[in-house]
């Protein structure tokens, strides 16, 4: 691999751990709306029905507002649940940014690799609630910019997206390296504009055969191992 100038990171599932934070969110949103307990049979049932969703978006099947309706519309047919779509979507997009976990390492990961390199978020979640989530984290003030795809105008894995980005911060493909868990955003993604690809897997998933990806790690601190066999480009 070539000397790695900027890395681009993805937030939900990477730097943060997102099943927290919707299951937070999806819980006060019930109690907010008078739907009794949410289940964890329901919890389990609406993290697949929005992973399927969002991954429907990626691949540029429905608008980023049919995302967030068509997902709640299906989970409330799935169990029968009364209430309105609109109104429940708001209330849990305000929910979601209020808890706010860091994977193991996370944070001290972001604030190591400050030294050595430049850091951009890469995110297709909603603005504002991306926009808290970074403020009220504090990883607004580690990361050089923030390219959310409410924003950019496209979304990952687009190469339009990424173009937008490199563009923006101006760096060649080879000199940036993407690190997500999403092989369909992420990956597929750094694929698309020939970033260097790190695959977050602590699932311990098997390698997918149509993907390339340059180097896989199941904790965010064996970064620095890879760095070791990636130099730092400079300046």
């Amino acid at each position: 691999m070539q000397p790695i100038r900027a890395l681009l990171w993805d937030i939900d599932g990477t730097l943060l751990n997102f099943a927290a934070s919707e299951r937070a969110g999806i819980c006060q949103t019930f109690d907010a709306f008078a739907l009794g307990p949410c289940t964890e049979q329901m919890l389990s049932a609406y993290s697949r029905i929005n992973t399927k969703w969002w991954e429907k978006l990626e691949r540029g099947e429905c608008s980023k507002h049919e995302t967030m309706t068509g997902r709640f519309s299906e989970f409330f047919a799935m169990f029968q649940l009364d209430a309105d779509i609109e109104a429940f979507n708001e209330e849990y997009q305000r929910r979601l940014p209020e808890t706010i976990v860091f994977n193991d390492g996370a944070w001290e990961v972001l604030t190591k690799c400050q030294i050595r390199f430049l850091q951009y978020a890469v995110t297709n979640g909603n603005r504002p609630v991306q926009r808290r989530k970074l403020r009220d984290s504090g990883m607004d003030k580690v990361f050089d910019g923030v390219f959310i795809s409410d924003e950019v105008g496209y979304e990952k894995p687009s190469i339009e997206y990424f173009r937008f980005v490199l563009d923006a911060i101006g760096c060649a493909p080879s000199e940036a390296m993407i690190i997500g868990d999403s092989l369909t955003s992420d990956m597929r993604g750094g694929n698309n504009a020939g970033l260097v690809c790190c695959w977050y897997n602590p699932a311990r998933l098997p390698l997918p055969n149509d993907l390339r990806i340059d180097c896989t790690i199941e904790r965010l601190d064996e970064l620095f191992t890879v760095f070791e066999r990636v130099p730092a480009k400079s300046e």
